[in-house]
């Protein structure tokens, strides 16, 4: 796939509303809005007992922060999906959502951290990283609220 339609058709993984305006920014900088039409998730893991307030909890979190991307994303011109989706890991849900979507990347901001440990630990990036068939993208996330 060439880099000029690597940001087309990205799944884009976001935390909640303070991740998911950081996240549009770094995305819309780098991408054209008219272009790129991303399936924006929000990952919520399967729990012992499947507690229906946390799922709640999780679910509002999650409609937050899809709010905050598609509001930016409607001021640029830029068609966002969004999905809730449920898995017993955030990463392995993210790759399988990727493949069911047939996503051109994974498209995320760092969420701070140390890359050294996550990296040691096995964390969410480097599963993304070691365990993706598709593109992995890791933009800055520097980028200023416009």
């Amino acid at each position: 796939m060439s880099s000029d339609r690597l940001l087309e058709r990205p799944v884009v993984p976001i935390a909640g509303p303070d991740d998911a305006a950081e996240t549009y920014n770094a995305l819309v900088a780098h991408s054209d809005p008219a272009e790129c039409r991303p399936l924006v998730i929000h990952v919520v893991p399967e729990t012992e007992g499947h507690d229906s307030r946390a799922f709640d909890t999780q679910k509002q979190r999650a409609q937050e922060a899809f709010e905050r991307f598609e509001s930016r994303a409607d001021d640029d011109g830029m068609t966002v999906d969004t999905e809730i989706c449920r898995g017993d890991t955030i990463a392995e849900t993210i790759i399988r959502v990727a493949t069911e979507a047939e996503a051109s990347a994974i498209v995320f901001c760092s969420r701070g951290g140390s890359a050294w440990f996550d990296l040691l630990a096995g964390g969410v990036r480097t599963s993304l990283l070691v365990k993706s068939d598709t593109p992995v993208v890791m933009l800055p996330n520097d980028m200023r609220d416009r």
